[in-house]
């Protein structure tokens, strides 16, 4: 990877960039608006298993981008707040709401650290992270804290998300080409979105940062909250490298060394 100067401004870049992509993934394939709004449900099957019957509860899922995922629980009996800081993403989701009866669903534009004030300190019993969500945040301490707060007494925070270990694969899968232990921002030059590579784009600089699972759980656990379950998983959700073969997800063929793609986590709140 070519080392870039970081924007003086990192996050005013990434909204940047997610804010251009909005209509991009609204209109495309990738996200396939007109089925969810038919009735297709986008939650994965181990966190249906994982964060159990949510009927009836209130639930906040943080950077929620275009809302599926939190409209997505929404239709399986959830009180759900989406927050997201790029309004064109949450204008989308209101509109998405509106479209398939959600008249429940409330939508907020905010930077997730910011989202205790912005949510007038409200707590709910579930507090949802989806897939490709801490890459973007260089403190994950102070997510932990802001996460922990947000999760009512009894209740848990629950993250899905690409594992770390997957990060320090080279674009072949078979070789390490990143240092795990690496901490320090990593900015990225690149046109397109994972929705669709070939999209002509103009803000396509991004800064991310790399997060071991031992922060993570370390840090969850130091804001107060106690580790129900950490579960590694074989699959992910694109063919990120070459070598993955479709099924049921994209997993390493038979016979190819395994390596953990997603992990998942649940952690509670005292009651």
């Amino acid at each position: 990877m070519t080392e870039l100067p970081v924007p003086a401004d990192w996050r005013a870049a990434n909204r940047a960039n997610w804010d251009e992509r909005v209509p991009i993934h609204t209109a495309g394939a990738f996200y396939d608006v007109p089925g969810f709004v038919a009735g297709n449900d986008v939650l994965r099957a181990f966190e249906l298993a994982e964060v159990g019957d949510v009927t009836g509860r209130t639930l906040l899922h943080l950077q929620c981008h275009i809302g599926l995922d939190t409209l997505s629980w929404a239709r399986r009996g959830a009180t759900v707040t989406g927050l997201d800081f790029s309004e064109p993403a949450v204008a989308a989701a209101d509109g998405l709401a509106e479209q398939i009866g959600a008249t429940g669903a409330r939508f907020v534009t905010s930077d997730v650290y910011d989202a205790v004030e912005a949510l007038d300190a409200q707590t709910f019993d579930i507090v949802y992270t989806g897939l490709g969500a801490l890459c973007w945040l260089p403190d994950i301490d102070r997510w932990a804290r802001t996460a922990a707060a947000l999760v009512a007494p009894g209740g848990f925070l629950y993250l899905a998300e690409f594992h770390p270990f997957a990060d320090v694969l080279a674009e072949d899968g078979r070789t390490v080409g990143t240092d795990y232990f690496r901490r320090d921002p990593m900015v990225w030059d690149e046109p397109g979105t994972y929705a669709d590579l070939g999209a002509a784009t103009t803000a396509n600089v991004t800064v991310e940062w790399q997060h071991g699972i031992g922060e993570v759980v370390s840090a969850l656990v130091s804001a107060g909250l106690r580790l129900e379950f950490l579960h590694e998983h074989e699959f992910t959700l694109f063919p990120r490298f070459p070598v993955l073969e479709r099924d049921n997800g994209y997993r390493f063929p038979p016979g190819h060394p395994r390596v953990p793609l997603i992990y998942s986590l649940r952690a509670t709140k005292p009651a």
